[in-house]
Parts: structure tokens; sequence; C-alpha cells
């Protein structure tokens, strides 16, 4: 009976282990799974990340992430299968090629292309703006139009 009862406690303590490497091993996964999904766009929402979105799309891609994960595929392999899949669109930080130029420089570039025509209108403006007083024709046709006599403006 002493043997018996030192066997299971034996066994007990074996399945206990296992199950702790089993649980470590998942919650690394785990880890891993949402640093990676963290970096790749939700298809549909398009505002969120995989890790985050609820979207049945984002969903299917984090099984797919963890299916690549569990198969041995490293990140970088898995984040090339996805662009390949999807395009660079998929990405948070897209690489910097032909096809991403506009989307790196152009925020960039419309706000110099701004500033240069403010710039340029306020300049034009100024120049537009006449220095020298009203002559006295000017002002009695001011008057004409607004309706006014010398003694309403005085």
């Amino acid at each position: 009976m002493r043997k018996l009862a030192v066997l299971l406690l034996a066994a007990a303590c074996v399945f206990a282990a296992n199950a702790a490497d089993v649980e470590r091993t998942e919650s690394v996964l785990d880890k891993r799974v949402t640093e990676l999904t963290q970096d790749l766009r939700c298809l549909v929402c398009q505002n969120q990340s995989i890790a985050d979105s609820q979207a049945p799309l984002a969903i299917d891609l984090k099984n797919q992430v963890r299916e690549k994960m569990e198969k041995g595929m490293t990140d970088r392999q898995i984040v090339d299968y996805m662009v390949e899949r999807y395009g660079d669109f998929v990405l948070y930080r897209p690489p910097v090629n032909a096809a991403t130029v506009a989307l790196w420089f152009g925020p960039a570039a419309l706000l110099a292309l701004g500033l240069i025509m403010l710039f340029r209108h306020l300049a034009r403006r100024r120049k537009e703006q006449p220095d020298a007083p009203l002559s006295e024709a000017e002002h009695e046709r001011a008057r004409a139009l607004l309706g006014t006599t010398d003694k309403d403006s005085a």
C-alpha cells in the first residue's frame, strides 16, 4: 500500500511538472504571438493592430500566426508570408520603397507646400496693400457709395 502511495505521489509530481512546462511554453508562445501581431495592421479595421482587433479576419490572422509559430517559423518568415499575401499595407511600419515613398514623405511634402503657398500669399497681399492715403476724389466716391455727407462723418 505504501508503494502505491509513493508511486501515485511521484506520478502526480511528474504530471504537475509537465503541465507547468506546457503552460510556460504556451505563455511564451502567446507572448510571441501578441508581440508579432502588434506590428501587423488589421485589414478590416485599418486603425488597429491584429492583436487589438476583434474582427473575424483579425482573429483568423492571429490563429494563422500562432499555427506558423507552432510549425517553427521565425517571426521574419511569418511577416514575409503576410506581406507576400496582403502587401506592405499589413505592416504598421512599411519599408521605404518606390511604392511607399508618398506614404513616408507625402505628409511632410504637403506641409512644406502649404507653408510655401501661405508665405507667397502673405507676401503678395502685403505688396497689394496701398501705402498712400486716399485722395479727395476717392474719399468723395466712398462717401457717395456709403450715402454719407460731410456733416455725417464729422
